[in-house]
């Protein structure tokens, strides 16, 4: 299985487009290779790097979608994908950009194939979604992208 963008590439830069600096609406993003099997798709992009005096987890999600239809190729630019909105860590069922406080983070978009839908409803947070999905993840491939904001120099 395989997840790409025409926005940025592998270990890239991502356009401050798709940033907090920017109009903060999510980049374009492309799915192949889903199983034949998978009865359901899962999107999560998070980021590792919080200083963790800011978030103790060190972590922040910016994005969790499930329950996409198995046949969805793709999520276009600044668009609603097809299933159900979690919450990210600003408590918002919806895609908010990269805006890191203190240096270049890591920003990692995960697309899991699983074999069957998650019993959740909207709103439901990425550690729901992940427990959820235990033991039914039948695929998994992951693009990171870097950002840092503009000092202004």
């Amino acid at each position: 299985m395989h997840l790409t963008s025409r926005a940025f590439q592998e270990g890239k830069i991502i356009p401050s487009l798709y940033t907090c600096e920017g109009k903060n609406i999510n980049p374009p993003l492309e799915f192949s290779g889903v199983p034949k099997g998978a009865k359901s798709l899962v999107l999560i992009c998070d980021d590792p790097d919080v200083p963790k005096t800011r978030r103790p987890d060190g972590m922040y999600d910016h994005w969790v979608v499930f329950n996409m239809p198995p046949d969805t190729r793709g999520i276009p630019e600044h668009s609603r994908p097809p299933g159900i909105q979690g919450k990210n860590t600003n408590g918002d069922n919806q895609y908010t950009g990269p805006c890191p406080p203190d240096r270049e983070h890591r920003y990692f978009f995960k697309l899991y194939a699983l074999d069957r839908m998650l019993d959740l409803a909207a709103g439901a947070t990425k550690k729901e979604v992940e427990h959820a999905m235990r033991g039914s993840v039948i695929a998994e491939c992951e693009l990171m992208g870097r950002y840092e904001k503009n000092k202004g120099y």
